[in-house]
């Protein structure tokens, strides 16, 4: 059950990746140059209240530097990115193990 759920979340993230890249894809052609939105960006445009909730809350539950280090860097990168490598992580963990029936065990 919990295989499913990664893998769920997984299937989700590729989802909003293959559409944040499409958008990015449609900018840089209709510009003629390489387009890409930073996550922070695409963010706040969906929905900035989320967004100063999610730095407020940061800031009052761990270190306020751990925004400006971590969370702004992370935020800066491309939003296609940043939810690709979402989905790698959430496929490895929700991954079925290979089966070792009928090898040699070393």
């Amino acid at each position: 059950m919990i295989r499913f759920l990664f893998r769920l979340l997984a299937m989700v993230a590729l989802t909003v990746s293959v559409i944040m890249a499409v958008l990015d894809a449609a900018r840089s052609v209709a510009v003629s140059a390489l387009v890409t939105t930073p996550l922070a960006v695409s963010w706040a445009s969906v929905s900035p209240e989320t967004l100063a909730s999610a730095q407020q809350a940061v800031a009052e539950n761990l270190n306020p530097l751990a925004w400006d280090l971590v969370a702004a860097n992370v935020l800066a990168l491309p939003g296609f990115v940043v939810f690709a490598a979402l989905a790698l992580l959430f496929y490895a963990i929700g991954r079925r193990p290979e089966r070792q029936s009928g090898r040699l065990a070393v």
